[in-house]
C-alpha cells in the first residue's frame, strides 16, 4: 500500500515547526515551553517511516541521492534534538525544519532505480552508518557556524539583541562548534579508512581514486588544518566559520555533487 500521501503532510509539519521557531526565536523571544523540546518529533517520526519505505527493500537497499540526503537530514535532526537537551539551541530548529521540509520530497523527485547489493554485510552497514553520522555532524557544524556569524552581527545592533537571550555566550557557541568538528573529523577519518579497507568486501573491487574520493580527502585536509590551527594558533571567529563552510562544501561535492551529476544529469 502506497504511503506517498505522507510526503505533503510531513513537509507541512516541518514547515509549521520551522515557522514557529522562526517567529519565536528569530523574530522575537517567546516563552520556552516544555512541549517545544519535543515538537521536532512530530514530523521526524513519519519522515523515518517514509525513508524506510523508500530505502529498505527485500533484496537490498536503494541508496540513491534522494534517499541518502534524506537519511542525512533525519539523522542530523535526531542528533541535534538529543543534544538540545544539554544546550539551549532552539534557534537552529527553524533552518533545520525548513531544510527538512524540502529534503523530505527528494526520494520522490529523485527516485533511486539501482538496488545496492551486499547491504546485509556488517562491513557495509558500519561504513554507511559512520559516513552518514559524519555528514550529519558536519551539517550541524555548518549551520552552527552560520548561527555564530548571525549572533556576532546582531550583538553589534542594539535592536537585535533580543535574539541572543536564549542562546549561550558566543565563546560557548564557538567551543561547541569545535567539539562538533572534532567528532565529525574522527568519523570522517573512519569513513575514509573503512571505505578503503572494506572496498573489496563490499564492492568486489579495490578502492579507486575518483572525484568522490578526491573531494572527501580535500574536506578531510581542510578540517585537519582548521582543527590544527585552532589547537596551535588559536584560530576562532570568522576564520573558523569560513573554514567550516569551505570543508562542508567539499564534503557536499564529494557525494551529493557526484550523485547529482550521475543520477539527475546523466541518469545513471
Amino acid at each position: 500500500m502506497s504511503i506517498n500521501w505522507l510526503y505533503p503532510l510531513v513537509s507541512l509539519l516541518y514547515a509549521v515547526v520551522g515557522w514557529h521557531f522562526w517567529r519565536t526565536r528569530w523574530r522575537g523571544v517567546g516563552h520556552v515551553a516544555t512541549w517545544e523540546s519535543y515538537v521536532l518529533l512530530l514530523p521526524l517520526i513519519p519522515h523515518v517511516i517514509l525513508l524506510t519505505e523508500s530505502t529498505v527493500m527485500p533484496d537490498g537497499m536503494q541508496l540513491g541521492m534522494g534517499n541518502v540526503v534524506s537519511m542525512v537530514i533525519v539523522l542530523t535532526i535526531l542528533i541535534y534534538w538529543l543534544s538540545s537537551f544539554h544546550s539551549r539551541m532552539e534557534a537552529l530548529n527553524a533552518p533545520l525544519a525548513g531544510i527538512a521540509a524540502v529534503v523530505v520530497w527528494l526520494p520522490l523527485l529523485v527516485p533511486s532505480t539501482h538496488l545496492l547489493a551486499n547491504t546485509e554485510l556488517l562491513a557495509f552497514r558500519m561504513h554507511l552508518l559512520i559516513a552518514i553520522l559524519a555528514y550529519s555532524l558536519f551539517t550541524i557544524a555548518a549551520l552552527h557556524a552560520t548561527l555564530m556569524s548571525v549572533v556576532e552581527r546582531r550583538l553589534h545592533h542594539v535592536q537585535d539583541t533580543k535574539f541572543t537571550v536564549n542562546l549561550p555566550p558566543l565563546l560557548t557557541l564557538e567551543s561547541l562548534l569545535f567539539r562538533l568538528l572534532g567528532l565529525g573529523f574522527a568519523l570522517l577519518t573512519l569513513t575514509l579508512v573503512t571505505g578503503v579497507v572494506f572496498s573489496e568486501e563490499i564492492f568486489h573491487k579495490p578502492a579507486e581514486l575518483n572525484h568522490k574520493t578526491v573531494f572527501a580527502v580535500l574536506s578531510w585536509i581542510i578540517y585537519a588544518v582548521l582543527l590544527g590551527g585552532r589547537r596551535l594558533r588559536g584560530w576562532r571567529g570568522k576564520l573558523a566559520v569560513r573554514w567550516t563552510w569551505f570543508g562542508f562544501v567539499m564534503l557536499l561535492l564529494a557525494y551529493v555533487g557526484s550523485r547529482f551529476v550521475l543520477e539527475v544529469v546523466l541518469h545513471r
